[in-house]
């Protein structure tokens, strides 16, 4: 893993909080999006190397929704940046982790994703990350996880 790629808030009211944090960061959103088969709609903000990501749900069955209806605004997930994502899932798989998906998927900003089970990383849902240096259209979609 070479860096904090981003920390993900679940957050009730996308606009409200999209305002909080650009005034606690002192900067503004650069890139919002959409991911329909998760039910999420992000908004991005760098900070530093790192960058904060603000996730609402879009419909009411989202896992985002159920998230926010089971424990509220606040970290949902860190993602970590990764160069190969395939061989940390395989790497971290055979020192035990669980993993959430068993193939990477695609995510928002441009990235390859996957997710580790909170409960062999000590209560934390982590994410990997991967820029996508491929044809998104070739990537799966996968299940969704973003509720655990």
């Amino acid at each position: 893993m070479n860096k904090i790629e981003h920390i993900g808030i679940a957050v009730k009211d996308l606009e409200a909080a999209g305002k909080t944090y650009e005034t606690l960061l002192n900067t503004e959103c650069y890139k919002t999006e959409k991911v329909e088969s998760e039910g999420v709609e992000t908004a991005f903000y760098q900070v530093g190397e790192s960058k904060i990501e603000l996730l609402g749900a879009t419909r009411d069955d989202s896992p985002i929704a159920k998230f926010l209806e089971k424990k509220g605004e606040g970290i949902h997930h860190i993602a970590f940046g990764v160069e190969d994502i395939k061989a940390e899932m395989k790497r971290l798989k055979a020192e035990g982790y669980v993993l959430l998906n068993e193939k990477p998927k695609k995510g928002a900003d441009n990235k390859l994703v996957a997710f580790l089970h909170p409960k062999s990383s000590n209560g934390v849902l982590v994410e990997l990350c991967q820029e996508i240096k491929e044809e998104p259209d070739t990537l799966p979609e996968g299940d969704a996880v973003w509720d655990s």
